[in-house]
């Protein structure tokens, strides 16, 4: 196409850019966009996608404006996370290679074009919404209900003797065990266009996705000498692309004011269809997270309880209102030392609050053999440690509708005031939070200032918010 002069130069300054700006926005030579110019030079293909979205163009725009020969434009190249997915969906489902890729990147001009349309009207549905939604789904039974406290419900299916716990996160308290192996009870059947829309929608929004290692809950109960559990271990794809699947699907329904009652909701009447499925942990997928109330105690005889608004950047709980910390209960580097409930609190709160990123799995894998090691805590949590001044306790246990989660509503209490004064200006939330507040309460149990009611809450950490203040000092 020598001499034959492009629109590139009307392109370009309708979306704001320089020669010298674009050259600098594709790390290439401004001869280079010079050359793009007066027609004597394309784009390489690798620069092209970066390309169309600095011209505010499509693919098929771009291709018409180089003159660009062929008749579809090159599939945008996924990323390193997703592709990864993709070739797990591939193993999984028995498919070539590449199957899922090619898959999901043609589904992603349209989901790319859809998808801010479509998080807002998720984004309006309440946390009421989804609670009453629920509990019409399963009706009653005579052991499980939905946790209630006054005027607020949510879809935490709990017991009486799940409730008002005071139990320590102790090694004394805590007995687990945890089997390598669960045989077909791993297995999860996966639906291949369900899982290709969330890859898409993934990539779309750039969400982080690692495939990590999940604890998965075969049995729980708690007993006078502590919490006894029984472990399984899944893989984080497994979830995401099945069990988790299940709380946009609920959103779109009520977002777009259909029928929410079985028989409307296929994937979770497949996974998810009755209370039976949700309360036999054994027979199904149910992974576990901590969701975590955290009270310090600061001069002048009152306490912070923090709150998070979670990141759009998070795979769970995007754009809500939780407690912090909030995680999956997952090993990090031995999967049966790292089985209690404790550790993954401990992480959550490095990970979250104390600024450890090298415990943040999706930022890469943990290579400390021993991360938790006292010679490997952050100043705060060392203090905490020679102190003996953090108090970590179970508040609550409770099966989250929305996905079958096994919600730990946990306390975190730090009863020495020095710890605010001498760290309060090392408490920084990480990535998962687009913003961090400290709510006033006189103690643990006697909160002032703004009720949950009038933020924009997930169900699971209201839960463990109500549990914990519930719980008290």
């Amino acid at each position: 196409m020598s001499g034959r002069r492009t629109n590139l130069a009307a392109a370009r300054k309708s979306a704001g850019h320089t020669q010298e700006s674009l050259a600098a926005a594709l790390h290439i030579d401004r001869s280079t966009v010079i050359r793009w110019e007066a027609g004597d030079y394309t784009p390489l293909p690798y620069l092209r996608p970066k390309l169309a979205r600095l011209l505010r163009q499509t693919p098929e725009q771009l291709h018409a404006l180089f003159n660009i020969a062929g008749t579809a434009p090159p599939a945008e190249p996924l990323s390193k996370d997703i592709a990864h997915a993709c070739a797990w969906l591939d193993q999984r489902l028995d498919w070539p290679s590449g199957a899922s890729a090619r898959s999901v990147a043609d589904r992603l001009p349209s989901v790319r074009r859809d998808l801010p349309a479509r998080r807002a009207r998720r984004a309006r549905v309440t946390q009421q919404q989804i609670a009453r939604a629920l509990r019409a789904y399963y009706g009653d039974d005579p052991v499980y209900s939905t946790y209630t406290d006054g005027d607020i419900t949510t879809s935490i299916l709990t017991r009486a003797d799940w409730l008002d716990l005071q139990t320590p996160l102790t090694s004394e308290h805590e007995h687990s065990t945890v089997e390598t192996s669960t045989g077909e009870r791993g297995t999860v059947e996966i639906d291949p266009a369900a899982a290709l829309d969330r890859l898409a929608e993934v990539e779309a929004a750039g969400v982080r996705l690692t495939n990590d290692s999940l604890y998965r809950i075969l049995d729980i109960d708690v007993r006078d000498d502590g919490l006894h559990t029984r472990l399984g271990v899944a893989e984080f794809l497994e979830y995401a692309l099945t069990l988790d699947l299940l709380e946009n699907e609920l959103l779109d329904a009520i977002a777009d004011g259909r029928r929410t009652e079985p028989g409307t909701l296929p994937l979770r009447d497949s996974y998810l269809p009755d209370l039976a499925s949700v309360t036999g942990l054994s027979d199904r997928l149910c992974v576990g997270g901590i969701v975590v109330l955290t009270a310090i105690a600061r001069p002048g005889n009152d306490y912070a309880v923090l709150l998070q608004d979670r990141s759009a950047a998070v795979v769970n709980a995007p754009n809500q209102r939780t407690v912090i910390p909030k995680g999956f209960h997952q090993p990090i580097t031995d999967t049966t030392a790292d089985a209690p409930f404790r550790v993954s609190l401990l992480r959550e709160l490095e990970e979250e609050l104390f600024g450890r990123t090298d415990l943040d799995g999706t930022l890469g894998p943990s290579l400390a053999l021993a991360p938790l090691h006292e010679g490997r805590l952050s100043a705060p949590m060392r203090w905490l440690h020679h102190h003996d001044a953090l108090r970590l306790e179970i508040t609550a246990l409770g099966i989250n509708l929305v996905s079958g989660n096994l919600e730990c509503a946990c306390l975190a209490t730090i009863d020495n005031p020095d710890f605010w004064t001498t760290f309060a200006g090392d408490i920084e939330a990480n990535w998962e939070a687009q913003g961090l507040e400290a709510h006033a309460a006189l103690t643990v149990s006697r909160p002032i200032g703004p009720g949950p009611a009038s933020t924009p809450w997930n169900n699971e950490g209201l839960f463990a918010y109500v549990q914990g203040l519930n719980r008290g000092t």
